[in-house]
């Protein structure tokens, strides 16, 4: 089979690249995948963070693409559907995560759609970040795609509640592997300058407003000397109040912040010193963090909002808070460390769902569901 992706890959960098990366890495195994890239993926002065790109220290692994978009230029529409439409696909794949790219890709997979089956992976409906115009330019993507595959219930319910009739199926977000294992607590430590024997909380991810690390700060506040936590992520954003939280918190000298893009070969520094990833998050649907966190074991405190629930809670690989306070996040992380049975139990969870959450069996599931919708069209 020939299937083209249209997102963004290398030298773009982020949760979503790294995704489109690991999917294209495995199609390729078995029919022919072709990428096609965004030439400019957001105008400069709409992307919040310090850069969109990889830097020469990211470690970054090169996937070949062909980079057309530009989705502040219509023009580009055009010449990417062309090239797409000469390429020939059988199946063209397309992400989808937020309104602002909805004109660009709307625009290629209704033309594509009588050429060949369009299948979009959402990773939102309902944006986190929510703007007027949300509801109408995703609709008008939505009518793009013959099927479609969300990565968790709470997405697919948001779809439901714009295209009542969608086909979809629900494939939970696959394990990252690429960022290698664990390694010794004492010497991961050392590299990031911290205290050794204590009860480690990490925070890690871009840090955004709708990512509650202001809860967590707030949380962290009433507990006790044995406890550090480690923030480690690019603000989007001014990073401003949360240092004002942090300086006037009275416990600063137990806060670790890593204000930057982390290169994949450190991700594992943070996750070896972990005993606790916490996602304090006031909205969601389902997190890449998790899926990192679920590589390296390490249990989670979440809240009870979009797919946390389901893909955390339920799964017993980690705690649910009761609601989206400090109160609550510090109620659920004392009882983690209450009993050392939480966190093995979490763990022997994780290892389990490790089984369940593996790139073939997506792109099993994903096949399938693509070929079910050709076989009605």
């Amino acid at each position: 089979m020939r299937i083209a992706i249209l997102s963004c890959f290398y030298p773009y960098r982020g949760g979503i690249s790294q995704f489109n990366a690991c999917l294209y890495g495995e199609l390729g195994k078995g029919h022919v995948v072709k990428a096609f890239n965004f030439k400019r993926q957001y105008p400069d002065i709409l992307f919040p963070g310090k850069t969109q790109y990889v830097t020469a220290d990211d470690e970054a692994v090169p996937i070949e693409s062909t980079s057309l978009l530009d989705t502040a230029n219509p023009f580009s529409y055009f010449t990417t559907l062309k090239a797409i439409r000469e390429w020939k696909p059988d199946l063209l794949i397309v992400r989808y995560w937020m309104s602002y790219f909805a004109p660009s890709l709307g625009f290629i997979t209704r033309h594509m759609k009588k050429h060949c089956t369009v299948v979009s992976i959402l990773d939102n409906v309902i944006p986190h970040e929510q703007h007027f115009f949300d509801r109408p330019f995703t609709g008008y993507f939505l009518k793009g795609s013959h099927g479609y595959v969300t990565l968790c219930e709470a997405v697919a319910r948001d779809l439901v509640g714009i295209a009542p009739d969608a086909r979809y199926t629900v494939i939970q977000h696959p394990l990252y592997s690429h960022f290698g294992e664990k390694t010794e607590r004492r010497l991961a430590e050392e590299k990031l300058g911290i205290r050794s024997g204590m009860k480690n909380i990490l925070f890690f991810g871009l840090i955004r407003e709708y990512k509650g690390l202001d809860i967590l700060i707030e949380a962290f506040k009433g507990l006790g000397e044995e406890y550090q936590l480690i923030i480690a992520g690019e603000p989007y954003g001014s990073f401003t109040r949360y240092r004002e939280m942090i300086d006037g918190s009275g416990c600063q000298e137990r806060i670790f912040t890593f204000l930057n893009y982390i290169k994949d070969s450190e991700v594992k520094n943070y996750f070896s010193v972990a005993d606790v990833t916490v996602l304090p998050y006031r909205s969601a649907t389902q997190s890449g963090i998790s899926s990192i966190s679920y590589h390296f074991e390490v249990p989670m405190i979440v809240t009870d909002v979009g797919g946390m629930k389901e893909t955390i809670g339920d799964k017993g690989t980690g705690v649910l808070a009761d609601d989206c306070t400090p109160e609550s996040i510090r109620k659920s992380i004392r009882l983690y460390f209450s009993d050392p049975v939480i966190p093995e139990k979490c763990k022997a969870e994780i290892r389990k769902e490790k089984e369940r959450l593996s790139w073939e069996n997506f792109c099993r599931q994903l096949l399938a569901f693509s070929a079910q919708l050709k076989n009605t069209l």
